[in-house]
């Protein structure tokens, strides 16, 4: 799961960066555009996958205490 969830989170910081420079949102093209429920569903998936991987932020922040 663990590994899943950060192929997602890379692949969407990997299209956030596309899109920032140069203006082309790779998931909608693939998936036939942003309102594609296929791409939403993909949108969906990263951003769970995002809020997933907080927690390995929060008990690394415990073990430095």
């Amino acid at each position: 799961m663990d590994a899943f969830a950060l192929i997602l989170v890379i692949i969407g910081a990997i299209n956030w960066g596309i899109i920032a420079i140069f203006r082309f949102d790779f998931i909608a093209t693939i998936f036939g555009g942003s309102s594609n429920i296929l791409s939403r569903l993909i949108y969906g998936l990263i951003g769970l996958s995002g809020l997933y991987w907080i927690k390995f932020l929060l008990r690394n922040r415990e073990k430095i205490k």
